[in-house]
């Protein structure tokens, strides 16, 4: 089965599921303050910057299988940048 997305929005909406997942996954490990945007933020600036025709299947293997540390890193200097 081919899905089409056009929109990021589309793609996210599809994904959100997986996303919800692991953001209950590192809520059970203790990683407190993360959001389901925090890890889409995360692997389309870091992890896909430069792929290209992603399959869905990787998009959400992606999402399961990001490393939490690398992750949380992430998001702490993403934030120090805001304040």
């Amino acid at each position: 089965m081919d899905f089409e997305f056009h929109t990021q929005k589309e793609l996210y909406d599809r994904v959100k599921p997986a996303l919800h997942a692991k953001l209950q996954e590192l809520k059970r490990l203790n990683y407190n303050g993360i959001q389901e945007l925090d890890i889409w933020r995360y692997l389309i600036e870091i992890k896909w910057k430069s792929s290209k025709n992603l399959m869905l299947s990787d998009i959400v293997s992606d999402i399961i299988h990001v490393d939490n540390h690398k992750l949380s890193t992430y998001i702490k200097s993403k934030n120090k940048e805001e304040v």
